[in-house]
């Protein structure tokens, strides 16, 4: 029981190693002029919306789009409702990752990492280096995957395991367990990639699965809740904003559950569990952006009111 625990870990911790490593790199690819594009291209709430999308999908990570955005908001180069389009498109970009790791390519894992090692040789081309890292990184995540499911297989054999995950598809109980992961581990995609994997391995039921990506999407808000953390009121206005749609998006999702359930059994049409539970991430998010969308002016006068700007928050305006 111990190696599998230790090799699960393992796995675990390559994957956030990569997630958190490939951001970087990433980010550094794109130097300063990723608030230059966002600044410039969020006109108005759908081109953030879309802006928020491909932001997240380049840095795969939610969390790093949505605090960058509390920062610019806190430093006044974007607005309050600018934000909530970034926020709500980062949702739907985190999508990207789960649809990427149902593509089940962990057996091709060490070769993605040996071109990306070949190519971080190259180091008087800034470029081509790192590329060679995200390749590097994108082979490790991967493999990190890949270790997790050889760790768990075993577990087919753990009475206490079984009945355990037996209970997480229930919806709450699902989502509280979503939820909790997320929170220690800070970071849904990990989480969601967790219930895949165990999906795959016949551990989770597909409700289980989707409750657990459910509660996620609620453990995510803790860190861009704590970059709020003395900002001033249109950051913290921006972080609120995050957690309202979630949690919203959150009860409706859990209020539906058998619907979303069964759509994504039919937008997955016979397809493996674990791309499922990637599609119904997708649909999930998507509706959420749907349904909220339309609503921004009101929700952006509902915080005003809530959280008024002090007038001395800015004083070196006139």
């Amino acid at each position: 029981m111990m190696e599998i625990i230790l090799a699960a870990v393992a796995g675990l911790v390559l994957f956030l190693y990569a997630v958190r490593s490939l951001s970087e790199t990433l980010y550094d690819a794109l130097g300063d002029t990723a608030p230059t594009w966002i600044r410039r291209w969020t006109s108005n709430r759908f081109s953030s919306v879309f802006i928020g999308i491909l932001i997240t999908i380049l840095l795969d990570s939610s969390s790093a789009v949505i605090i960058l955005t509390i920062v610019m908001v806190n430093s006044r180069v974007l607005n309050l409702r600018q934000a909530m389009g970034i926020v709500m498109g980062a949702n739907i970009g985190t999508t990207i990752s789960s649809q990427i790791i149902a593509m089940d390519i962990g057996q091709f894992a060490p070769l993605i990492m040996v071109v990306g090692f070949v190519m971080m040789g190259f180091k008087k081309q800034r470029k081509q280096r790192l590329l060679g890292q995200g390749m590097m990184y994108l082979g490790v995540l991967f493999f990190g995957l890949f270790t997790m499911e050889n760790a768990v297989e075993p577990l087919h054999h753990e009475a206490f395991f079984e009945n355990w995950m037996r209970q997480a598809a229930h919806p709450f109980t699902g989502a509280w367990v979503g939820a909790l992961v997320t929170l220690i581990i800070q970071s849904s995609s990990a989480t969601v990639a967790m219930a895949m994997v165990l999906a795959k391995g016949g551990f989770l039921a597909l409700d289980g699965g989707i409750a657990i990506m459910l509660g996620a999407e609620l453990g995510t808000c803790t860190d861009t809740m704590l970059a709020t953390i003395k900002s001033r009121r249109p950051a913290l206005k921006t972080g609120l904003f995050h957690l309202l749609f979630n949690l919203t998006t959150i009860v409706i999702g859990l209020i539906l559950f058998q619907p979303l359930v069964q759509a994504s059994q039919w937008m997955s049409q016979g397809a493996s569990m674990e791309r499922a539970i990637a599609n119904a991430h997708f649909l999930f998010n998507v509706s959420g952006v749907a349904l909220f969308i339309g609503l921004v002016p009101w929700i952006e006068k509902f915080l005003n009111q809530l959280l008024p700007d002090r007038p001395n928050e800015f004083p070196n305006e006139t």
